[in-house]
């Protein structure tokens, strides 16, 4: 996003640059304002975006959290398991 920005920039200067030594000044103030208008939208984008990827930041970890989570729960169960199967072993051999 921010080279698409760079790049209408540089086109703003260009225009700029050709306004001064063009004849034809409503083609290069129309051309301008579309410039303007683009580097406009895509900053508005690039914001959206930062949005998103935080968004999407915050639900990776989430992610993490609750797989973290899962993982201890397996352990406890896998140790409830360990312990029962010893009783029943301790029981059988009395």
């Amino acid at each position: 996003m921010k080279k698409t920005l760079a790049a209408l920039l540089g086109v703003l200067t260009m225009v700029s640059f050709l306004s001064a030594c063009g004849p034809d000044m409503k083609k290069i103030n129309e051309a301008t304002d579309r410039a303007e208008a683009d580097a406009t939208k895509a900053e508005a984008s690039a914001q959206q975006a930062e949005a998103a990827a935080n968004k999407a930041e915050a639900a990776a970890q989430q992610a993490n959290a609750a797989a973290s989570g899962a993982e201890d729960s397996v352990r406890r169960a896998n140790d409830a398991v360990s312990r029962l199967e010893a009783l029943f072993a301790s029981s059988v051999t009395k």
